[in-house]
């Protein structure tokens, strides 16, 4: 049964992973960038923590895409959660919904109905998918946040060129053959870049009746340019590169509708069957879990220490909490971002319970940005630094596996690039959850 954020059942059982033995308790719901590195600062600290996720792992998102354009497999961007902290025996980890907190009573309800009491809490829930008011869009245009996505997404490619090899109607043929990436900030240019090059480089010689070269690759974008965040030297070279790998770009119209059939740009339909969306993103549903408002994206706002206003006692990092850089303008919603509020409450945390004075207010430091176009293209941003083409895909790369978690997973990740990288292929291109070569999906 589903609880009413904000709403206790009478009769809920109060779950402790541990019997209590007059440790702080510190309950932390998600195991993304931001949670987990909340947890492994924590170690040693003298407390008990309770991680709680509605999925079995953590998920390396910033690769989410090369999954879904059959680059990398799944094993090899998420790993359990109970591995991660096998040799941390105050660490205890909940596989659960969560649907509310009641903060009168310090606990975590869950959609079961049980609950978990806390001393410390720490939302780390990331975001979703926004539509901005066409949530019926989803189906026709699924976002990436989950391998489920990624999956999701990697199967309808690879399933529109093999119901285009059996299509005898052209006009059919060309729908299926045209894809729409609607978005181009960095998740939209990297899925718009390596589509093309699988269309156009990868697959051409193993089908007999369409050549997939001729696949149309559309990277649809509302502003004026891709890539917004960057500066406009390192824009249009992105923009450069993606139409030398045949992607089409339409700038500077959104889309107005989304169907099966094709997608509407201003008052021009276009037959495609195969969309994704890399527009928008919005927080969890946390806010309403805390009984307060959001900001105009769900996020929570929290006071200069990452507390929630009058609860000391909650924090809210990553992508669920509003948040200002030095700058004024919000902290983006990215994993070092996440990863710096995690350390600094881990901080806070241990001066609370050593007595000592409190950590300065949350300073975010920005790293940088960086966005890859395709193979041996990238562009990366950092401070004064501006890197484009070959050298910046390799440092590009250098950076994703520096932050991957554990030395196999950097060895598996680095052999599927070298390989794609010399021979052109993609070694994940299983369609899997059955053919469905009948479904629209």
């Amino acid at each position: 049964m589903s609880l009413a954020p904000g709403t206790a059942r009478a009769d809920a059982a109060v779950v402790s992973p541990e019997p209590k033995d007059g440790r702080h308790h510190v309950v932390v719901i998600g195991a993304g960038f931001g949670g987990l590195h909340l947890v492994h600062r924590l170690s040693g600290a003298g407390v008990r923590v309770t991680l709680i996720d509605q999925r079995n792992h953590h998920l390396f998102q910033p690769l989410l895409y090369q999954v879904a354009t059959t680059i990398l497999a799944t094993s090899e961007i998420a790993w359990p959660i109970r591995r991660l902290f096998r040799d941390r025996k105050e660490v205890s980890t909940l596989l659960a919904r969560v649907v509310g907190v009641d903060t009168a009573r310090r606990v975590v309800e869950l959609e079961d109905g049980d609950s978990v009491g806390y001393d410390t809490l720490v939302v780390a829930t990331g975001a979703r998918h926004a539509y901005f008011g066409h949530d019926e869009w989803e189906t026709v245009a699924p976002g990436l946040k989950t391998l489920e996505d990624a999956t999701t997404i990697r199967r309808r490619l690879l399933l529109a060129f093999e119901r285009a090899e059996r299509e005898p109607d052209p006009a059919k043929r060309e729908a299926l053959l045209t894809f729409g990436v609607i978005g181009a900030g960095p998740t939209g240019v990297e899925l718009a870049g390596i589509i093309a090059e699988l269309a156009k480089q990868t697959l051409w010689q193993e089908f007999r009746n369409i050549d997939t070269r001729k696949a149309r690759v559309m990277l649809i974008e509302a502003g004026p340019r891709v890539l917004a965040a960057f500066p406009e030297d390192l824009s249009t070279y992105a923009a450069e590169a993606l139409k030398k790998r045949g992607v089409e770009l339409r700038l500077g119209q959104p889309v107005s509708d989304c169907t099966g059939e094709g997608l509407r740009i201003g008052d021009e339909f276009i037959p495609c069957r195969t969309s994704v969306w890399a527009a928008g993103v919005a927080a969890s549903p946390a806010a309403g879990w805390l009984g307060v408002e959001g900001d105009r994206a769900g996020r929570v706002p929290v006071r200069p220490d990452l507390t929630l206003a009058d609860r000391p006692e909650i924090f809210v990092i990553g992508d669920t909490a509003a948040v200002k850089a030095p700058d004024g303008g919000p902290v983006p919603g990215i994993a070092p971002a996440a990863k710096q509020q995690g350390e600094y409450v881990a901080r806070l945390i241990r001066a609370r319970l050593a007595g000592e004075r409190a950590p300065e207010p949350f300073h975010y430091r920005h790293q940088g940005n960086l966005a890859t176009i395709g193979k041996g293209a990238a562009v990366v941003h950092m401070g004064r630094l501006r890197l484009r083409g070959g050298l910046a895909w390799w440092v590009w790369g250098i950076a994703h596996i520096f932050f991957l978690i554990g030395t196999r997973s950097r060895a598996a990740v680095a052999w599927s690039w070298l390989w794609s990288y010399l021979t052109g292929q993609h070694s994940a291109r299983l369609i899997t959850q059955g053919s469905q070569l009948n479904r629209k999906n």
